[in-house]
């Protein structure tokens, strides 16, 4: 009976040894994060002290905004106005062929040499020389 007491008490004390370990992992962790966390509140502090400035800058630029657009209608007609007798009317459109080149046609020298020549029908072939018998 007493082996079965110190197993009990040595798997009683490998438990507790089991669960402070895992306490103490759990416990760094949350105090990395912790860290972190206050990191990011100063980092939000910085940012709500920038956007702050911009604020005002903002609520200007929509008040102007607000200004433009109720005046839009009023300009859109004046620019009617103006526009109904200065309208573009394109003149008449002249059919132009394709262009053509300045040197004139193009021709290649490559056709010359194999006796080739375009527009002509057939092949023009180069005239053998004549055979000197010897």
């Amino acid at each position: 009976m007493t082996t079965l007491i110190v197993l009990s008490v040595i798997d009683i004390v490998l438990l507790i040894a089991g669960l402070a370990f895992y306490l103490f992992v759990v416990g760094s962790q949350l105090t990395r994060v912790a860290t972190n966390l206050e990191e990011c509140n100063e980092i939000v502090a910085t940012v709500v002290t920038n956007a702050s400035v911009i604020e005002r800058g903002v609520e200007q630029i929509n008040h102007t905004g607000g200004v433009i657009a109720g005046a839009l209608p009023l300009l859109y007609g004046m620019a009617e106005g103006i526009v109904v007798g200065a309208t573009y009317q394109p003149g008449e459109v002249v059919e132009r062929g394709p262009a053509r080149p300045a040197s004139g046609r193009r021709r290649s020298r490559l056709h010359d040499g194999v006796g080739y020549a375009p527009g002509a029908g057939a092949a023009r072939r180069p005239e053998p020389e004549p055979q000197i018998p010897a």
